[in-house]
Protein backbone atom coordinates (compact mmCIF):
# COMPACT_ATOMS: atom_id res chain seq x y z
CA UNK A 1 0.00 0.00 0.00
CA UNK A 2 2.86 2.37 0.60
CA UNK A 3 4.46 2.36 -2.70
CA UNK A 4 1.03 3.08 -4.09
CA UNK A 5 0.82 6.24 -1.61
CA UNK A 6 4.23 7.48 -2.65
CA UNK A 7 2.66 7.59 -6.23
CA UNK A 8 0.31 10.10 -5.30
CA UNK A 9 3.28 12.43 -4.27
CA UNK A 10 5.15 11.50 -7.06
CA UNK A 11 2.78 11.56 -10.00
CA UNK A 12 3.43 8.09 -11.27
CA UNK A 13 0.95 6.02 -13.02
CA UNK A 14 2.48 2.94 -14.37
CA UNK A 15 -0.78 1.06 -15.56
CA UNK A 16 -1.97 1.93 -19.05
CA UNK A 17 -5.68 1.17 -20.02
CA UNK A 18 -5.18 -0.73 -23.08
CA UNK A 19 -8.58 1.04 -24.63
CA UNK A 20 -8.10 4.70 -23.61
CA UNK A 21 -4.62 5.20 -22.79
CA UNK A 22 -5.48 6.80 -19.43
CA UNK A 23 -2.53 5.51 -16.17
CA UNK A 24 -3.46 4.50 -13.34
CA UNK A 25 -0.85 4.14 -10.12
CA UNK A 26 -2.01 0.80 -9.13
CA UNK A 27 -3.44 -2.23 -10.83
CA UNK A 28 -6.63 -1.91 -8.65
CA UNK A 29 -7.42 1.40 -10.06
CA UNK A 30 -7.09 0.34 -13.52
CA UNK A 31 -9.21 -2.33 -12.64
CA UNK A 32 -11.72 -0.55 -11.83
CA UNK A 33 -11.38 1.97 -14.67
CA UNK A 34 -11.66 -1.25 -17.02
CA UNK A 35 -15.59 -1.45 -16.12
CA UNK A 36 -16.27 2.09 -18.59
CA UNK A 37 -15.05 0.17 -20.80
CA UNK A 38 -16.61 -3.25 -20.58
CA UNK A 39 -19.61 -2.23 -18.96
CA UNK A 40 -19.36 -4.66 -15.97
CA UNK A 41 -21.03 -3.94 -12.92
CA UNK A 42 -20.60 -6.49 -9.95
CA UNK A 43 -22.03 -4.66 -7.16
CA UNK A 44 -26.32 -4.81 -7.17
CA UNK A 45 -28.42 -3.37 -4.45
CA UNK A 46 -30.40 -6.29 -3.00
CA UNK A 47 -33.32 -3.52 -3.06
CA UNK A 48 -34.50 -2.92 -5.98
CA UNK A 49 -31.73 -5.01 -7.84
CA UNK A 50 -29.77 -1.92 -9.54
CA UNK A 51 -26.73 -2.77 -10.47
CA UNK A 52 -23.16 -0.94 -10.42
CA UNK A 53 -19.75 -0.55 -11.44
CA UNK A 54 -17.72 0.38 -8.13
CA UNK A 55 -18.81 -0.20 -4.65
CA UNK A 56 -18.76 3.04 -3.45
CA UNK A 57 -21.73 3.64 -5.99
CA UNK A 58 -24.13 0.96 -4.49
CA UNK A 59 -23.86 2.48 -1.14
CA UNK A 60 -24.50 5.91 -1.93
CA UNK A 61 -27.57 3.99 -3.60
CA UNK A 62 -28.66 2.34 -0.79
CA UNK A 63 -29.26 5.48 1.02
CA UNK A 64 -31.84 6.11 -1.16
CA UNK A 65 -33.51 2.97 0.65
CA UNK A 66 -32.44 3.31 4.21
CA UNK A 67 -33.51 7.53 4.08
CA UNK A 68 -30.23 7.94 5.79
CA UNK A 69 -29.09 11.85 5.25
CA UNK A 70 -25.64 11.90 7.40
CA UNK A 71 -24.39 15.61 5.99
CA UNK A 72 -26.53 18.59 7.19
CA UNK A 73 -26.51 22.25 6.34
CA UNK A 74 -25.33 24.38 9.27
CA UNK A 75 -27.56 27.09 8.20
CA UNK A 76 -31.06 25.56 7.10
CA UNK A 77 -30.75 22.16 8.23
CA UNK A 78 -31.56 20.75 5.18
CA UNK A 79 -29.87 16.86 4.77
CA UNK A 80 -28.07 15.30 1.74
CA UNK A 81 -26.73 11.79 1.41
CA UNK A 82 -23.46 12.92 -0.04
CA UNK A 83 -20.67 15.42 1.11
CA UNK A 84 -20.69 17.28 -2.32
CA UNK A 85 -24.38 17.77 -2.80
CA UNK A 86 -24.21 19.99 0.88
CA UNK A 87 -21.30 21.51 -0.49
CA UNK A 88 -22.88 22.34 -3.62
CA UNK A 89 -26.24 23.68 -1.67
CA UNK A 90 -23.91 25.39 1.03
CA UNK A 91 -23.28 28.13 -2.18
CA UNK A 92 -26.90 29.24 -1.99
CA UNK A 93 -26.35 30.56 1.17
CA UNK A 94 -23.03 32.05 0.62
CA UNK A 95 -23.96 33.81 -2.97
CA UNK A 96 -20.29 31.52 -4.41
CA UNK A 97 -20.25 31.58 -7.83
CA UNK A 98 -17.09 29.42 -8.64
CA UNK A 99 -17.84 28.41 -12.18
CA UNK A 100 -17.29 31.20 -15.32
CA UNK A 101 -18.20 31.03 -18.77
CA UNK A 102 -14.69 31.73 -20.85
CA UNK A 103 -17.52 33.19 -23.79
CA UNK A 104 -19.16 35.63 -21.40
CA UNK A 105 -17.76 35.80 -18.24
CA UNK A 106 -20.87 35.22 -16.65
CA UNK A 107 -20.99 33.07 -13.23
CA UNK A 108 -22.58 30.15 -11.67
CA UNK A 109 -22.73 28.04 -9.01
CA UNK A 110 -22.64 25.04 -10.67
Amino acid sequence: MLIYHKRCHTGERPFMCETCGKSFASKEYLKHHNRIHTGSKPFKCEVCFRTFAQRNSLYQHIKVHTGERPYCCDQCGKQFTQLNALQRHHRIHTGEKPFMCNACGRTFTD
